[in-house]
């Protein structure tokens, strides 16, 4: 048995031995292979196309960046939707990293068994290491986008023609930028093209926004009107006044309801009066009818201070649209309701007279009209036509015209004009009012009819006449100028309400008186051929509108003097005065 032992144990010394002499010489070899493998890049590796196998790392590295250059500087063609742009890699924040690249080829002594078997067996072609600077390669794709990108439509809410306006949102388009980077760095150094797509971008404001925006803001805005309350004064803005000042604005994907501040104010200036002040309520002509215009309350308030509150109160439902106003209000002292009671409604009277042509004619006579149009006569009042056109002066818009003086024509500042009281006269004759004052000229003009006629002379003859109804009388007056082939017209029309319908009779003319013949060397005489002066009666008859039966009459009674034969003689210094224009 003892010698059984001791033969296994010399066996085994014997393997022992034989196992590190193995050991020994494999890693003898092993050792000789890392050795004679140095460091080295493995032959036949490139790098992007570049060989630098069997080369050191300063070697290879240099190698590479002369095979590189022209690649890694050449702009690379980036293809959207078939269109071809160009991407400076510089720009794009795009560099190769050589030492990196040399490195990953395999350059430096390794103990690898892998880096050994590829530095003895050969290597084959590998990528080089890119740097990103991706700040850099977002703007480069920015430029991109913003030629092929399409912006999405956002949906919108808006009002024009008074009217709800709508935009369908649409989807838009951009550049899928994930893959746009990966594309592009797959296309650097190889002088291919990098296929980019789009990707749908969809907008802020979407259609159920919209509608949003429609069913809980447009829709009621336009509902009903909104009151503003101004103290005891409340002043209404109807859908169609306000509407202008409306609009939407997107915020944070929503559409946000915005009132313009400005536009509000205006159209709360438009009900109110200027600075503050009141205005009173007036009566004007629309297509050649009376209308009131209503008057308006004096407010003082921050515009600020509505706007907030009207958005708030357009969207309440109908009698809670009711805006407080924050101001001091002034009352106007004729209201809306003042000038509606005087019963303005309707033309009483009309009258036209006509006149040959003469410049001074168109001056005075349309300046006399432009002065009368407009008035307003309350119950009671009287009408003075000295008083509302005042003297006839250059000042006040005159020019001189033939005058009547002294029963002779002459030429005088405002002649003319006593056609606008004639014209005045007739339309208060046959409005039914109360004739106060009135003078005819002192001998009969064949353009006027005979009776019912009127002069002035500043200051002592005036037409003046009573409103001695129960509403109000609203006088229009105008001018229709003359020319050298055309005569002139002018004319004056009254409304109120029809208290009267009138006839006028004329009588008979009777006790003729005969002419005189005058010489005179006057300045600016005028020679005239005369005719005789009679007397005649004008009777104004009343009736009740619709009513055959007389209520009363009045007589006219007017003498005329003859109108004298003038001869002008060579001028001398003499005095004169009073007349008719």
């Amino acid at each position: 048995m003892a010698s059984s032992g001791k033969k296994e144990r010399a066996g085994g010394r014997l393997v022992l031995v034989v196992v590190l002499a193995l050991a020994l010489v494999v890693g003898g070899g092993y050792y000789a292979a890392w050795a004679v493998a140095g460091e080295e890049i493995p032959r036949g590796t490139e790098v992007a196309g570049v060989d630098v196998g069997g080369l050191s790392a300063t070697e290879a590295e240099e190698a590479l960046r002369d095979g590189l250059a022209e690649r890694a500087a050449a702009p690379i063609p980036v293809e959207v939707d078939g269109e071809t742009f160009p991407l400076d890699p510089a720009e794009a924040g795009l560099s190769v990293d050589y030492a990196a690249s040399v490195a990953d080829a395999g350059a430096g002594s390794s103990w690898h068994p892998a880096d050994l078997w590829t530095h003895y067996t050969g290597s084959s072609d590998r990528d080089a290491v890119v740097t990103v600077d991706q700040a850099a390669l977002d703007a480069a794709l920015d430029t991109v986008d913003a030629e092929v990108a399409i912006a999405p439509v956002e949906g919108a809410v808006g009002f024009r023609s008074g009217e709800i306006r709508t935009r369908t949102p649409e989807d838009g388009t951009a550049l899928d930028r994930a893959a746009a980077r990966s594309a592009v760095l797959a296309a650097y150094l190889t002088g291919e093209s990098a296929q980019l797509t789009t990707t749908a971008v969809a907008p802020e404001v979407d259609e159920d926004d919209v509608r949003r925006a429609v069913d809980e803001f447009a829709n009621p805005a336009l509902s009903a009107a909104v009151v503003l309350r101004f103290g005891a004064s409340r002043v209404r803005l109807d859908p169609e006044d306000y509407v202008t000042a409306l609009s939407t604005t997107e915020d944070g994907g929503e559409l946000r309801p915005e009132v313009d501040v400005d536009a509000l104010a205006a159209l709360v200036d438009e009900v109110t009066g200027d600075a503050g002040e009141p205005v009173d309520a007036r009566i004007e002509l629309r297509n050649g009818k009376p209308r009131v215009v209503p008057a308006k309350p004096g407010v003082t308030y921050e515009p600020e201070a509505i706007a907030a509150s009207f958005l708030d109160a357009v969207v309440l439902p109908e009698g809670e649209r009711v805006v407080k106003v924050d101001g001091e209000v002034d009352q106007p002292e004729f209201t809306t309701r003042d000038a509606k009671r005087l019963g303005v409604k309707e033309k009483v009277s009309e009258f036209t007279t006509y006149f040959p042509y003469a410049e001074y004619r168109n001056v005075n006579l349309s300046r006399a009209a432009d002065l009368i149009d407009g008035t307003l006569l309350l119950p009671g009042d009287t009408f003075s036509m000295n008083g509302i056109v005042g003297e006839r002066t250059r000042e006040n818009g005159f020019t001189e015209g033939t005058i009547i003086s002294n029963g002779v024509y002459k030429a005088d500042l405002g002649g003319g004009v006593s056609q606008i009281a004639t014209t005045t006269f007739n339309a208060m004759f046959f409005a039914g009012l109360e004739d106060v004052e009135h003078k005819p000229h002192s001998f009969y003009i064949d353009r006027y009819p005979v009776g019912r006629e009127a002069t002035l002379a500043w200051p002592v003859v005036d037409l003046q006449f009573t409103n001695d109804t129960d509403h109000g009388v609203y006088i229009e007056a105008f001018v229709v100028k003359s020319t050298p082939s055309s005569q002139g017209e002018a004319t004056v029309r009254m409304y109120s309400t029809k208290t009267w319908d009138i006839e006028s009779r004329t009588s008979d003319r009777y006790n003729y008186t005969s002419p005189d013949t005058r010489r005179l060397r006057t300045v600016g005489c005028i020679p005239n051929t005369g005719y005789s002066g009679f007397t005649v009666d004008v009777t104004r008859v009343f009736r009740k509108p619709g009513v055959d039966a007389v209520d009363h009459t009045e007589v006219f009674t007017t003498v005329y003097t003859p109108s004298d034969s003038v001869i002008c003689l060579p001028p001398q210094q003499s005095g004169g005065g009073g007349g008719g224009e």
